[in-house]
């Protein structure tokens, strides 16, 4: 027992401030400006355009993180955040941390609450227009490596029309049909996040292969004439009886042996791997009130409760993983 430290458990306390602090850099674009080279802290505060002592604070932060190193007087940023925050290189998180700072934030000063009670109000499909955009943006970018690694481990070759339910921006479509051009898709998403996803989609070569079906997968008509369905990043929003009413509701829907993508955060049976699944899940259950992260194990039980046969469960990129199911 003399070994032990609260060290630990002050680390965690205090990652809301390095969070936060991680989030704010971000909003007023230091990487960005950092991005143009090594500079001193009064030029940086005159392009930022914030006061150079609350700029000071903000550029050693990141200092003391490792995402800036400072110089002789010169603050540039560190490797780690010239590749992915400075908006100069193919994967850019930005748009995540504006969805964590925007939106995921504020949410989880609900979380007790919603923990006390076990309920909340959702706002999932609920958001303001500019809300929609933060989120459908930064879900897309979350998620991007995701849908590489789905388009290039999936053997989409036998397959010719593929239906996306809850397919935000479409930013998975897009990686999966420059890799099978033959592919016809449809979109299917509730409205708000329809029509962010008109507009991304019309900025893209491939958008004339792509139908977008603008509605609700529990109460209206979903589309039929589909091969392979794919459900990414949605079961852990709802509840384990809405995840069932959603599969069973999908099965008439194929026909016999086309597939089921069932691609999302799944855990081990204890909940508690990966490590990445366990914290989301507080993310999960204060956006909608009901969401949770579901282990490999409980989805194949309700596959097999609802019509659809388990063929394979596969790694992705990073936390996530793939359950491939056929219609039985």
């Amino acid at each position: 027992m003399t070994d032990l430290t609260p060290e630990p458990i002050m680390q965690l306390a205090l990652g809301f401030m390095a969070a936060k602090h991680l989030f704010v850099a971000n909003e007023v674009g230091l990487f960005e400006y950092l991005g143009d080279g090594p500079i001193a802290l009064d030029q940086l505060a005159a392009r930022v355009g914030i006061p150079r002592r609350t700029l000071r604070i903000l550029a050693d932060a990141m200092v003391a993180l490792g995402l800036v190193e400072r110089r002789e007087g010169l603050y540039q940023n560190a490797p780690v955040a010239a590749a992915f925050l400075s908006g100069r290189s193919p994967t850019d998180l930005r748009p995540v941390l504006r969805l964590f700072h925007h939106i995921s934030y504020p949410t989880w000063l609900r979380l007790e609450d919603v923990v006390r009670s076990g309920q909340a109000q959702t706002r999932h499909g609920r958001f303001t227009e500019a809300e929609q955009r933060i989120f459908s943006a930064g879900v897309a970018a979350f998620t991007a490596g995701t849908a590489q690694a789905l388009a290039a481990t999936y053997d989409f070759g036998r397959h010719h029309r593929l239906l996306d339910l809850g397919g935000g921006t479409g930013s998975f479509l897009i990686a999966i049909l420059r890799q099978h051009g033959r592919l016809e898709a449809t979109l299917f998403e509730l409205p708000p996040a329809a029509a962010v996803a008109g507009e991304q989609l019309s900025r893209e070569a491939l958008s004339s292969k792509i139908q977008i079906a603008a509605g609700d997968f529990f109460t209206d008509p979903l589309p039929e004439g589909h091969d392979v369905v794919l459900i990414a990043n949605v079961v852990h929003l709802f509840s384990p009886e809405r995840n069932c009413a959603l599969l069973g509701r999908l099965r008439p829907c194929v026909r016999e042996r086309a597939r089921l993508l069932l691609v999302d955060l799944w855990t081990d049976p204890t909940h508690t791997q990966p490590l990445t699944a366990a914290l989301m899940a507080g993310e999960f259950l204060a956006i909608t009130g009901e969401g949770d992260v579901y282990s490999v194990e409980e989805m194949q039980a309700w596959l097999k409760q609802t019509g659809w046969r388990v063929v394979e469960h596969k790694p992705l990129a990073g936390a996530t993983s793939l359950i491939v199911a056929e219609a039985g």
